[in-house]
């Protein structure tokens, strides 16, 4: 709440900056954005099983660029498509696997298609809400040279995710085609996390993720 409050306070601001334009978003439009965002993992880890019950892992935020295309079913109703992919790290939060620190490092690809409610789609200020559903690829996983070191060749794998997505943000015109955007959403995602050494050893630890991912940047319609 108290980041969408920010949001929404720096939305005013700027808005009350700009001249009146024409409404930016009606039926039949397709919007295209570009955006910086942060994503954060809101993580909570299983055990390292079978061999270090009790020991968890954390997963470290990352930065990338994204982009989504909103196609306007109505003026008021909008589905959009989002696309962008990250890496983040897995360390040891304490014990045995926490002495290693950085376990594994993977990229993370999690398209969203969210069914979007647009509130004012004629208003200088135009927030919207939306809710959807979720595919997460892990792609490119690696052990790290901390956990080889350690322990020997580890091979790693993470299994995909499916999951649902809230969302919340708002458009501030910049001139007829052009707009800013100031975006917040909640992905739900869920992985399993398996380590296998050169010695047949494995290991699991279950994890979810359930990022939220803050985003700024800038829109045309089309």
């Amino acid at each position: 709440m108290r980041i969408m409050t920010g949001i929404l306070a720096a939305a005013t601001v700027l808005a009350t900056a700009l001249p009146a334009v024409p409404a930016m978003a009606k039926q039949g439009d397709v919007l295209v954005r570009v955006r910086a965002i942060n994503v954060m993992p809101n993580e909570s880890s299983g055990s390292v099983l079978p061999g270090f019950p009790g020991e968890e892992v954390g997963v470290d935020n990352s930065p990338a660029p994204e982009i989504d295309i909103t196609y306007m079913a109505t003026d008021n109703i909008g589905f959009e498509l989002i696309a962008a992919t990250t890496k983040h790290s897995a360390s040891g939060v304490s014990g045995t696997t926490g002495s290693i620190g950085r376990l594994a490092s993977t990229w993370v690809l999690p398209p969203t298609l969210t069914a979007q409610y647009h509130f004012a789609p004629e208003g200088a200020i135009r927030p919207y809400v939306g809710a959807g559903i979720n595919y997460t690829i892990f792609w490119n996983e690696d052990a790290t040279d901390e956990l080889e070191t350690a322990v020997g060749t580890t091979l790693v794998r993470m299994s995909d995710s499916f999951g649902w997505a809230l969302q919340a943000g708002v458009d501030i015109p910049i001139n007829e085609r052009m707009f800013l955007n100031l975006d917040v959403k909640y992905i739900d995602i869920n992985t399993t996390a398996t380590l296998t050494t050169t010695a047949a050893r494995t290991q699991t630890v279950d994890i979810d993720l359930d990022p939220l991912v803050v985003g700024i940047g800038i829109g045309m319609k089309f």
